[in-house]
């Protein structure tokens, strides 16, 4: 629901962005969420990681009169956003149990003065009847629940006491409410929406893209060497090693320490305060890698992580995405590798057959299913990712994965294995999962199958042309490309429209069985600037230093992002330091001095000047950048045969792929920089009304072109999308 962003409570939250947080405009949802809040909606904010969550609650703690509660699950997540919100002098306590006596009663104190205006608190201890009684003497206004999908059942996370918060928000009826997270399918949404009271028209929904996060999946074949030689690139940058067991994460790390690495452990295994101290080494810099098992990351806000690896495969996409969530959250280029080996499969199959419940089996089957039509699949990596969250309109390519940049695998047409798994689903009653279907085709003596008479089928023993694992892989491919549905509470399959095309050899299927390895060439960088090397170091050696004299991590004196713009631009006065992105009033009064006489020392000793516009040259840069990607050879072809005059639909049919792929290797090529000879045959193609492109290219200029939705909306629908993929390449000419 769209409001009104004209009153004097909206006006001072964009006040408080540029003077305190230092940043020029609210990104995605912010600014809808935020409006939301303040206008006394209880809200819901489905936003990705490093998508400016936190901002949605501490803007609107500032401009309300009294006290906003946070609620977060770990102790080091609320201590972490502590310090960064008093850095930029913001009062803010916690109240847990690791504080001293002394400290807890200062909290306490500071809050019967009502000199707080964020207090964070786990569910747990706002649950306490002293803590009630306490926080009901306070005029609370606004209460904050993060990782809200922990309320959940359904969730990935679920805490039973979160499921009690309803407790916490009776007590205040007159406090507006906002429900925050980052992983949330639509069932869970529904749930927290329930628990809280949230209409469906205070949703909002940002998109679960992460688009500066570059995902690969290479095959498992030897892990160390693999995962060393990825850590080489990012020499001397901060990153995480996933692995499934302690034994891994002690054996990875004793490893990388031998050759040489700055690394550090972290789970279960070990005690509580050796958690604390490597983790915040991390925080601080003082460590390069960190290597873990699934427990880490949740309470962490490093911002500047530059790769996340994979050493064993996550167990569903949910953990897997809140797990690469964890690099790239200040917005630059980070990348993600996942090491994909079928002996990973087994291992997380073996931990889900100890269940006991029959119905969590079946779940945690589909979910590793789900994982690994991610791993597997030969298209975009971020179509099943963004799906599964419940994303409908995603682009077929998005110059950002493995498989996007390897326009050379070749498909092979496996329409008769289609139809053979199709017909078997058929013939078995549309109500039995991928397994039972392949013991059928092979023509197992497998009790299910004769008990059911399956092997009296005329499907029974006619899949030898396929191995189990390939036919297995066939079958997750199926459900990815919308051929089958999976049923989520009994795991049967059944056919879909799609599936029925298929079958009368009306639609072939194309697909790969095994994975290409793809061919490393370089990517469009989503980074705005890049600045000055020698000068980046030396702002990053002096933020080290500010950073252990405040007691903070570095990233809470500026981040990446905001050295590298100021080694770009080299700003020489306080009022152009303001115009770098995260310096606020507060930084500015506390490290203006200190930086700039950083810069100007550097500039004079290097005969360099300030950039003075800055809008300009982060343009020029990022033309640069796009300019010095390449283009595969698919993407070329397509691009030939459109010049040579050839239609859409003819491609479509020469190259044996969909209108859509055609409209995204345009999309691509205009993306990375490139020039069409003859762009107007965009516009003629999409037979649209010179109207329609100005009014069209309007919204593209409002609205951004990353995304098709927002543009089609704005246009009140009436221009189709496969006309707004042809305009779009039009308008990045």
């Amino acid at each position: 629901m769209k409001l009104a962003t004209n009153t004097t409570e909206f006006k001072s939250a964009k006040h408080i962005l540029k003077n305190v947080f230092g940043f020029e405009q609210f990104r995605s949802t912010q600014q809808d969420i935020i409006n939301s809040v303040l206008q006394q909606r209880n809200t819901l904010a489905i936003m990705p990681t490093g998508g400016g969550k936190s901002l949605c609650y501490q803007i609107p703690a500032m401009v309300f009169d009294g006290l906003t509660i946070v609620i977060s699950p770990l102790i080091s997540l609320m201590q972490d956003q502590v310090r960064q919100l008093v850095e930029l002098d913001i009062p803010a306590v916690v109240l847990n149990s690791a504080l001293t006596t002394d400290v807890y009663q200062d909290n306490i104190a500071s809050l019967k003065d009502g000199k707080v205006k964020l207090l964070f608190l786990a569910p747990e201890t706002a649950l306490q009847p002293s803590i009630l009684g306490l926080l009901q003497s306070i005029n609370v206004p606004f209460i904050a629940i993060d990782e809200a999908h922990c309320i959940s059942e359904w969730g990935h996370e679920f805490r039973p006491e979160y499921r009690q918060l309803d407790r916490l928000v009776s007590c205040f009826p007159d406090a507006v409410t906002i429900a925050l997270t980052a992983t949330a399918t639509p069932r869970v949404r529904d749930d927290i929406k329930r628990q809280l009271n949230i209409t469906d028209d205070s949703e909002y929904i940002a998109s679960f893209d992460r688009p500066n996060l570059y995902l690969e999946v290479a095959p498992k074949e030897s892990a160390y060497a693999q995962t060393r030689a990825f850590i080489q690139k990012h020499q001397k940058q901060s990153g995480i090693v996933y692995c499934q067991s302690r034994s891994g994460v002690d054996e990875l790390t004793a490893k990388l320490k031998q050759d040489g690495y700055s690394v550090l452990p972290y789970h279960a295994g070990l005690n509580s305060q050796k958690r604390a101290t490597n983790q915040e080494k991390f925080v601080r810099d003082d460590a390069d890698i960190i290597v873990a098992t699934i427990a880490f990351g949740m309470g962490i806000n490093k911002p500047d992580v530059r790769y996340v690896v994979h050493y064993d495969l996550p167990k569903n996409i949910e953990s897997y995405y809140q797990q690469i969530g964890r690099a790239g959250r200040d917005g630059q280029d980070a990348d993600c590798l996942l090491l994909f080996g079928y002996g990973d499969t087994g291992k997380i199959r073996f931990f889900i057959d100890q269940m006991n419940n029959e119905h969590e089996k079946r779940l945690a089957t589909m979910h590793l299913n789900e994982m690994l039509a991610l791993a597997e699949t030969e298209d975009c990596r971020r179509v099943p990712l963004l799906q599964y969250f419940g994303e409908s309109e995603v682009s077929e390519t998005c110059v950002k994965c493995d498989n996007c940049l390897n326009d050379d695998k070749q498909k092979s047409d496996l329409t008769v294995a289609a139809q053979k798994f199709l017909s078997c689903v058929h013939r078995t009653g549309q109500r039995f999962g991928a397994g039972h279907i392949v013991d059928v085709l092979r023509g197992s003596n497998a009790e299910k199958v004769l008990q059911n008479q399956h092997n009296l089928l005329s499907t029974y023993d006619i899949g030898h042309e396929l191995n189990k694992k390939q036919w297995m892989t066939l079958s997750r491919q199926l459900i990815q490309k919308k051929l089958l549905q999976q049923d989520e509470q009994f795991g049967g399959l059944k056919l879909t429209q799609l599936a029925t095309d298929v079958l009368k050899g009306k639609v072939p299927f194309y697909a790969m069985l095994q994975q290409a390895t793809p061919e490393k060439r370089q990517r469009a960088s989503t980074s705005d600037v890049i600045g000055n090397v020698e000068l980046v170091a030396l702002l990053k050696t002096e933020r080290k230093k500010s950073a252990d004299k405040a007691n903070v991590p570095p990233y809470a004196i500026f981040s990446d992002r905001s050295l590298q713009e100021m080694a770009y631009y080299m700003p020489h006065s306080e009022q152009s330091l303001l115009q770098v992105h995260g310096v606020g009033s507060a930084k500015l009064l506390k490290y203006a001095e200190l930086f700039l006489s950083i810069i100007v020392d550097f500039c004079v000793q290097h005969d360099l000047h300030e950039i003075a516009n800055k809008q300009t040259a982060s343009s020029q840069v990022k033309k640069e950048i796009a300019k010095s990607s390449s283009v595969g050879s698919k993407t070329k072809e397509v691009v030939e045969q459109f010049e040579n005059g050839r239609s859409v639909a003819d491609l479509s049919l020469l190259l044996k792929v969909k209108d859509n792929t055609i409209y995204s290797h345009l999309y691509k090529y205009a993306q990375l920089g490139n020039k069409l000879v003859e762009p107007q045959r965009l516009i003629q193609e999409a037979k649209l009304t010179q109207e329609q492109v100005q009014e069209g290219i309007a919204a593209f200029e409002e609205h951004g072109s990353e995304r098709l939705k927002p543009v089609f909306e704005a246009l009140g629908e009436d221009i189709k999308y496969e006309q707004l993929h042809l305009l779009r390449a039009f308008y990045l000419h």
